[in-house]
């Protein structure tokens, strides 16, 4: 009797086990699709406001669908470009997962909504001439085509798990659109050629500013005999250098529906708020570092709090700068649907903008921690030192690119930035060795294998993002002509 009542409880545990067992995986196996759910009922929601906004009968269902279409190139925007001002801060542990996600939602939906929905060039940046186009519902059938492919493309790129351009993928939607709809001629060559070169500039430039910072920290603190007395005199320079660089993009991306700064006034600007910052952060930098042990680890502590300020900063100027990419074409649509003609320049209703900072904030939400561990912790790693050296390079590189008048990428900036100051560790450490060697012929030499499995930065990731960087514009261009191919004989 006793051994059937053991063998039933057994025969019940393995049946418990097996149910628990299943429904681990089908919880497992949801989480994506209840994320997916979610974006989707967003979505509809964002339809269904284009639908009331425009109340009258009947419907107008271009512009419903052109608000769905927004809505998901804003989640797209999110899950993927969000990453990069968030993934350093995280990497280096400076922030927590939800903190950052919770921080960069706030942020980004304040620089959406309060800086960013002056004027949006609804031709993006002058790529195509909208007279080419002729018709009216040409130009919409574009501009939607346009918004389409570039929010494919984005999802695709965050599924591969690339970190894109989002301003790059609208750029080759717009050209391929214009390309289908106009012919060759209607796009602007010179602008596109100045955008191809920033491909090459913006990463370059980010990656060498990045690695500059780096070595000074290294020389001026970190291989001080006295780091804590190297940092209360360097990090508040660091503090006030990050700050005037950020009030001087934030003046020059963020007051244009106040007052029309030039580069001059922005950098004046920016000069008055690095000796404020200077002077406020002395004092609580000393105050802090007070009983810290003269260790590398302690300098940690003194860069924790400025690395999560600059992100919360990135993602400010983000929402300000880069929102249009959700809602430039969004707005188009609305204008040429509205005034049956097609402009130039187009103001932004505000419930579009709305779209585009909650679609933002619900993309980053859902699926931005994947592109958010690849940039902070995957391609090489971060401490604080280093993830503030991307935050700075991040920041003065927009404004050298606004002075020389480049059309640049947050996102290859940031990344460009995490991968300078990972090869420059790797040229330091591989410096250093030779040193030790030339000091000490004795030594062990390390193996070829050996070398390559110390690489600092991740051949691999380094191939799959430059990759997707060439073939962004291309691929865009290439799927929105197809589809304002098939969009322009479904309504014809």
């Amino acid at each position: 009797m006793q051994d059937d009542t053991d063998r039933h409880f057994d025969t019940l545990d393995r049946d418990l086990g097996r149910i628990g067992t299943l429904e681990y995986a089908t919880a497992y196996v949801a989480r994506p699709m209840v994320g997916m759910g979610i974006a989707l009922v967003f979505m509809a929601l964002a339809g269904l406001a284009a639908a009331i906004f425009f109340g009258q009968q009947p419907i107008n269902y271009v512009i419903v669908a052109a608000a769905v279409l927004g809505a998901y190139m804003a989640i797209n925007i999110g899950a993927n470009d969000v990453a990069n001002n968030m993934g350093p801060a995280v990497g280096a542990n400076a922030l927590t997962m939800g903190g950052a996600i919770a921080i960069a939602a706030i942020f980004e939906s304040a620089g959406a909504l309060l800086a960013g929905g002056d004027v949006v060039s609804t031709i993006s940046k002058g790529i195509i001439d909208p007279s080419g186009m002729g018709e009216t519902n040409t130009f919409i059938w574009a501009m939607m085509a346009a918004l389409m492919s570039s929010a494919l493309w984005v999802n695709l790129a965050t599924w591969v798990g690339a970190p894109v351009s989002t301003t790059h993928s609208v750029v080759g939607g717009v050209m391929g659109a214009g390309i289908a709809a106009a012919g060759m001629a209607a796009v602007n060559w010179p602008t596109m050629g100045a955008i191809a070169a920033s491909w090459v500039i913006s990463p370059v430039l980010g990656g060498i500013i990045a690695a500059a910072f780096l070595a000074f920290i290294k020389s001026r603190i970190i291989y001080q005999d006295d780091k804590i007395a190297a940092a209360r005199r360097w990090v508040p320079v660091l503090v006030a250098i990050m700050a005037g660089a950020f009030a001087a993009y934030l003046a020059l991306k963020g007051l244009k529906r106040i007052w029309k700064i030039d580069i001059g006034t922005a950098l004046l600007i920016g000069l008055g708020i690095a000796v404020l910052s200077y002077l406020l952060s002395k004092p609580l930098i000393r105050r802090q570092s007070e009983g810290l042990e003269n260790r590398n680890k302690s300098l940690k502590v003194l860069f924790g709090l400025p690395l999560v300020i600059s992100a919360a900063l990135l993602s400010f100027a983000h929402g300000a700068n880069d929102v249009a990419n959700a809602v430039g074409p969004l707005a188009a649509i609305v204008h040429a649907t509205e005034f049956g003609d097609f402009a130039a320049k187009v103001a932004i209703p505000q419930w579009v903008m709305v779209i585009g900072a909650l679609g933002i904030s619900f993309g980053l939400f859902l699926f931005g921690p994947k592109l958010i561990r690849m940039v902070g912790s995957q391609i090489t790693k971060l401490n604080p030192m280093r993830a503030y050296c991307v935050a700075l390079s991040a920041a003065i590189t927009v404004i050298v690119a606004s002075w020389l008048g480049l059309p640049v990428s947050s996102t290859h900036i940031a990344v460009g930035g995490v991968f300078g100051v990972g090869f420059f560790r790797e040229w330091h450490a591989e410096r250093r060795r030779r040193q030790t060697r030339a000091a000490r012929p004795s030594a062990n030499r390390l193996a070829v294998e050996e070398q390559r499995r110390r690489k600092l930065v991740r051949r691999s990731h380094f191939m799959t993002i430059a990759a997707a960087w060439v073939i962004t514009v291309p691929a865009a261009a290439v799927m929105s002509g197809v589809i304002f191919v098939i969009l322009n004989s479904v309504a014809g």
